[in-house]
């Protein structure tokens, strides 16, 4: 089978890989480099294309899909006031 072929994958994991392309697509990454990123996450969630014999199913990981709105680090209006309140406070005292 040629390098960059589908063929081994199921019909689940292409779908799902063209709706993560879309989500790139639509923050303006280049159409080549969204294909790229989007079976680079569905090789990591799944561990690759479908493969015959008994007991070789696993269980897919989706803790890069709930990374992906997370990523970047986190902006102050995601915390809550008292969060942000403690954080001052630690901060004048010198203890945080």
């Amino acid at each position: 089978m040629p390098r960059g072929d589908k063929g081994a994958y199921s019909s689940k994991q292409k779908r799902k890989a063209e709706h993560i392309a879309e989500g790139y697509k639509d923050r303006g990454v280049s159409s080549t480099e969204a294909k790229s990123r989007a079976w680079a996450t569905v090789n990591k969630e799944s561990g690759g294309g479908e493969r015959s014999g008994s007991g070789r199913g696993r269980k897919e990981s989706h803790a890069s899909s709930r990374k992906g709105g997370r990523k970047g680090g986190s902006t102050s209006s995601s915390r809550s006031a008292a969060a942000k309140k403690g954080w001052e406070t630690r901060r004048r005292r010198g203890n945080g």
